[in-house]
């Protein structure tokens, strides 16, 4: 049974500050979990996780569940999570974690994370005001095996660099990068830097996608 639980090394509303190093170590550690469970190509079942192959990462963990076409609720969520909105995420959308005018542009990615299957890496911004001080974070997307008649699923990560301040904070995109799990390898996908969904232009060979700022 998948559960996440703890509060993490800083504790409740602590200072979860980290390098980037930090940050992509973590992240490196739940796709190489995931990674490990693939067998031959496809991809890993809910009923493959166990927590205790993540064990030092479970507060920056989550699980969420499509509920509609770009739409995704969170089914558990670590507390590193919770506290960026000072609430349990459970039940709540994913879409919760992000400014207004970024949502669409989630809801479009998110969708092919489920249908392509791909995995999907953001690059985040918090908003800033009085109170809420830098805060940047990176969100990492890995889809599970769908089973007949029940949602789809993804594991997820996230991982934040700067001080919490006062909540909630939600984030803006910055960048992201998405790849299609083709068969036995990886595909990275061009990207398209309108933050209205849009097709993707047709390069002919895979790039990376690019980092835009948020203006």
């Amino acid at each position: 049974m998948l559960t996440f639980f703890g509060k993490g090394p800083y504790g409740k509303g602590g200072d979860r500050s980290r390098s980037s190093a930090d940050m992509l170590a973590v992240l490196q550690v739940v796709r190489g979990y995931w990674e490990a469970l693939r067998v031959a190509g496809g991809l890993p079942a809910r009923g493959q996780i166990d927590p205790r192959g993540m064990a030092d990462c479970l507060d920056k963990v989550f699980l969420i569940e499509q509920i509609a076409p770009g739409l995704a609720r969170f089914r558990l969520a670590g507390m590193a999570l919770n506290d960026l909105l000072g609430m349990d995420l459970r039940g709540m959308p994913l879409s919760s974690l992000f400014e207004p005018m970024a949502r669409a542009r989630m809801g479009h990615e998110l969708e092919q994370v489920f249908a392509s299957p791909a995995i999907m890496e953001v690059w985040l911004e918090a908003e800033r005001s009085v109170g809420r001080p830098a805060l940047s974070g990176r969100m990492l997307l890995l889809p599970l095996a769908g089973v007949a008649g029940e949602p789809k699923l993804a594991l997820g990560c996230l991982v934040t660099e700067g001080q919490l301040g006062r909540q909630p904070r939600r984030f803006a995109i910055s960048g992201l990068v998405r790849e299609l799990v083709t068969g036995s390898g990886l595909r990275v996908v061009p990207y398209t830097e309108a933050m209205e969904p849009a097709p993707p232009r047709s390069s002919g060979r895979a790039e990376l996608r690019l980092v835009s700022s948020r203006g």
